[in-house]
């Protein structure tokens, strides 16, 4: 469901997401640009509104970012436009894996690229890859840290500091290249 609030004068579009599994709060910024707010089912929609007002000059600042960034994310996610990046976005990945696995040695099964919403990227317990075709419209930096955090999922398949240490050998900057990717994800 589409909202808005007023935030100094400003109109804060926004979509309402109820979760079920969520504990509190959330703010993400979609790779078309649109703000969601996600709701934890027993609390009231003032309170994450609040929230959100809250964090307003960020989401703001990251809008802004995303409008700016010099090959546009806020593509509507058709398949004209994934089957005209798909395959520039598989042969990065190859490259950037090849490139990266010189370090790691890991073994993987399959790299698939996929049209996805929600994620940059993801690794299945059978070894897969699998990207978003955005990575291709990605600054290297950041797509190198997308293709790196999967590939270290083949080792770590979670988010403790062992699977960080593997990230920063190839990604030493890796925090900076985070919260540079959540500004304009999130």
């Amino acid at each position: 469901m589409l909202s808005i609030v007023k935030v100094g004068g400003r109109d804060l579009e926004y979509t309402l997401r109820v979760s079920d599994k969520a504990k509190r709060g959330r703010i993400t910024i979609n790779h078309e640009g649109k703000v969601i707010l996600t709701k934890p089912k027993r609390v009231s929609l003032e309170s994450v509104e609040k929230f959100l007002i809250s964090k307003a000059d960020w989401v703001f600042k990251s809008l802004e970012k995303f409008k700016n960034l010099p090959n546009r994310l806020d593509t509507k996610n058709t398949k004209r436009e994934y089957l005209e990046n798909k395959e520039s976005a598989l042969a990065l990945a190859k490259s950037r894996i090849q490139y990266f696995n010189n370090i790691y040695n890991f073994k993987f099964n399959k790299i698939i690229i996929k049209n996805q919403k929600t994620r940059w990227g993801s690794c299945s317990k059978r070894g897969n890859l699998n990207f978003n075709y955005k990575i291709a419209l990605l600054p290297q930096n950041i797509s190198d840290y997308i293709i790196v955090h999967e590939l270290c999922h083949l080792k770590e398949f979670n988010h403790s500091q062992r699977f960080w240490d593997l990230v920063a050998i190839a990604i030493p900057d890796y925090l900076v290249i985070r919260k540079e990717l959540k500004g304009e994800l999130v």
